[in-house]
């Protein structure tokens, strides 16, 4: 099974706390491995660390990461890089193309503006809409589209809470 993994860029403690949180989030509740932060932020690595503690499932988080070099590692250990950006080529015909490689697979998802460097590193650069919108979106539509909604089914192994799904109200098992 492919590895996928998340390289959080730009990331500004100040501004950004929250909307860096719901891409780890995100991308742990919709199939991917694990995120690395390219900034330092205990804060955010604590948070998904206890997400990941009481919801179960198996998602990494690791601060601190120089941006080229994890890219560069990716890359040298035959792994392919997609970016999130507004200016790739559309997101379904990116899908099609990575579905049909083994390798795993690194999902560039941006902050602030993205270094130049980082269109010239990657395998795809990729659009899910070429208007401005959420980065936690992009993520979202494209493991959704990736996965094709098999992430969906996903069991997380160890939780200590988990939610039953039920018409109306809330249901809420805690163990």
């Amino acid at each position: 099974m492919r590895k996928v993994c998340i390289l959080r860029l730009g990331h500004r403690p100040e501004r950004d706390h929250r909307v860096t949180t719901h891409v780890g989030l995100t991308a742990r509740a919709l199939g991917a491995d694990g995120m690395y932060l390219a900034g330092e932020d205990p804060v955010i690595v604590g948070s998904v660390r206890d997400v990941v503690e009481r919801w179960g499932g198996e998602f990494f988080i690791e601060d601190k990461v120089k941006w080229k070099q994890c890219i560069r590692r990716w890359k040298e250990n035959g792994g392919i890089v997609a970016h999130l950006t507004m200016y790739g080529l559309e997101v379904g015909e990116v899908v099609a193309a990575v579905q049909e490689r083994p390798e795993d697979l690194l999902i560039i998802v941006g902050a602030e503006k993205v270094p130049g460097d980082v269109y010239g590193m990657v395998d795809y650069n990729v659009s899910v809409t070429n208007q401005p919108h959420s980065e936690i979106s992009s993520l979202a539509i494209f493991l959704d589209r990736l996965f094709m909604g098999q992430e969906m089914e996903k069991k997380f192994e160890g939780a200590k809470i988990r939610v039953e799904p039920c018409e109306a109200g809330k249901r809420v098992i805690e163990q």
